[in-house]
């Protein structure tokens, strides 16, 4: 018997969303399940939905880095900052590699959107570079697939899997 492809957890809009460079916000845990948290510097995805990979800033985010490493387990939230409309995603793996000049135009093409994207809230542009500024040696690609997908908007559908996956809003913590 024929093996089924299993079915893209993100819709074509999801990908289109993250592609375009939203608020993106990295978290994980450590063994004993106490969080770490950081805001990306960047982020990019596959055309398929199936590879995302999102940058760090070693100092800013050392435990976080050290929380991936230990257990390959990390969560994405993606966000568009005037709806709100946001996705989260999950995975099992990541791996993680020191950024270089082959990734500066996705890091260009990012901070661009986001002074966009923070733009329509009322943040200026100068705020924004400061808060996505980095040295390009600092920063730390983490590429990851997602095993598991959500809608967080709020509202009722708030924490509801998207299809695709098999995940339920009570899944295991990262």
């Amino acid at each position: 018997m024929p093996e089924v492809p299993p079915r893209p957890l993100l819709k074509p809009e999801h990908i289109a969303m993250i592609d375009k460079g939203v608020s993106t916000i990295v978290s994980s845990r450590n063994a004993a399940l106490r969080p770490s948290l950081m805001r990306a510097m960047g982020a990019s995805i596959s055309p398929d939905g199936t590879e995302i990979t999102v940058f760090l800033a070693r100092g800013q985010a050392r435990q976080l880095l050290q929380d991936i490493a230990a257990t390959g387990n990390v969560a994405v939230v993606f966000s568009e900052p005037l709806s709100h409309r946001t996705v989260q995603v999950k995975a099992r793996t990541a791996e993680l590699r020191t950024a270089d000049e082959g990734d500066l135009p996705v890091l260009r093409r990012y901070l661009a959107s986001m002074e966009y994207e923070l733009g329509l809230v009322g943040c200026d542009v100068p705020f924004v570079r400061t808060i996505l500024s980095f040295r390009l040696a600092e920063l730390v690609a983490v590429r990851l697939h997602p095993d598991e997908a959500f809608d967080q908007t709020p509202g009722p559908k708030a924490g509801s899997a998207l299809p695709g996956s098999t995940a339920s809003p009570a899944s295991a913590p990262l």
